[in-house]
């Protein structure tokens, strides 16, 4: 294998596929990326064989060369290492060669690096062709589907499937569910294609996942019972599906409501923020006391002492109302609706409130108070 590449191509690259390379691995093995130099370009892979990330590095793009003195070979070299040389390179143009199958000669005209390599068939096989029900959305619709919910999920292990976000695929809609059981966040977006699928995605991968979407247009997804697979650009992600049953969340969220509150979403996030100072030894909890003429959040530390601060803009239906809940979980769902007003409607003090655009009837942000 011979090559000499554009050297910003090569570590865009290098970047998006170490996501996957763990920094320490049962298999170590997985520990080194793998290079293949084939008719359509480098491709580079690395993956914790839980997700999997491969890229292309064409020869071409656009009328700019990119891979020039090229022989196609294979080879396995450290991620971590490679990556490292390759950012502090400093020339425009990278020139490699392997020798013998276990030095991989890395140079420019100020550097020179010779780095132990492996044989690229020590890699184990892995399956990136799609496969079950395929898909295509646009970029921007997929990445708003996933902003609008996965910070609902659980980061705790104890119950696995909470730590995956849903995402289900019927009557031509996407539906993304996240939930720790003390909030819920949903949201659904429309697709051309008819098909069905139920997924467990887990949620900081999914994360990290629609992040690597930046500059393009349109994603194809295919899941199978296994695994979900994201196609865009020159870039194939894959990731395992969570196991387990997803809890039914489909009726949880309430449709009829006795208190309603409008508020202006900035004002309400900034005097939260100011006023939960005082409750970080509860987690930021608040409280929250309503009528016609009077909003009022309010948080106690023994520790610490009292705060306490009223809206000026608002707009309240309903007898008196007091509530808490915590502070952040409120905080996330009025980010994720993307709106200068929100409403937040109100059964009773202790039963599970939304948080809502009115003007998007494709969100549902639920959250459960607390006892104060």
């Amino acid at each position: 294998m011979r090559f000499t590449i554009d050297r910003e191509q090569l570590l865009k690259g290098l970047n998006l596929v170490s996501k996957a390379v763990p920094p320490k691995a049962e298999l170590p093995v997985l520990q080194n990326v793998k290079l293949s130099l084939t008719e359509k370009g480098l491709e580079i892979l690395g993956s914790d064989n839980n997700i999997t990330i491969r890229t292309i590095v064409p020869y071409m793009i656009g009328d700019k060369e990119v891979i020039r003195n090229s022989e196609n070979g294979e080879t396995l070299v450290a991620a971590k290492i490679l990556v490292e040389v390759v950012r502090h390179l400093e020339e425009e143009f990278v020139a490699f060669e392997l020798i013998d199958s276990t030095i991989l000669k890395i140079e420019d005209s100020k550097s020179n690096f010779k780095l132990n390599s492996v044989r690229a068939d020590a890699y184990p096989k892995i399956d990136l062709n799609p496969s079950g029900a395929v898909l295509e959305v646009r970029t921007k619709d997929l990445v708003s589907l996933v902003d609008s919910t996965v910070f609902a999920a659980s980061t705790k292990e104890t119950r696995p499937i909470l730590t995956a976000i849903n995402i289900e695929a019927h009557d031509n809609l996407l539906t993304a569910t996240a939930t720790d059981t003390a909030r819920l966040a949903r949201k659904s977006i429309d697709i051309d294609a008819d098909v069905r699928f139920v997924a467990n995605i887990p949620a900081k991968k999914m994360s990290d996942i629609v992040r690597s979407f930046e500059g393009t247009e349109s994603v194809q997804i295919a899941v199978s019972d296994k695994k979900a697979i994201f196609s865009f650009d020159n870039t194939t992600i894959s990731t395992r599906l969570t196991n387990g049953e997803y809890p039914n969340t489909k009726n949880i969220v309430p449709k009829n409501f006795n208190y309603f509150l409008e508020v202006n979403s900035a004002e309400f996030l900034k005097a939260m923020e100011r006023v939960s100072l005082l409750s970080a030894e509860h987690d930021g909890v608040v409280r929250l006391i309503m009528t016609e003429d009077e909003v009022e959040i309010i948080s106690r530390s023994s520790l610490v002492g009292s705060a306490n601060e009223k809206l000026n803009v608002f707009q309240f239906s309903g007898e008196r109302l007091e509530i808490s809940f915590r502070s952040s979980f409120v905080a996330d769902a009025i980010k994720a609706c993307k709106s200068e007003d929100v409403t937040i409607a109100f059964i009773g003090e202790m039963k599970p409130f939304v948080v809502k655009n009115a003007k998007d009837d494709t969100i549902d942000m639920l959250v459960t108070p607390l006892r104060s």
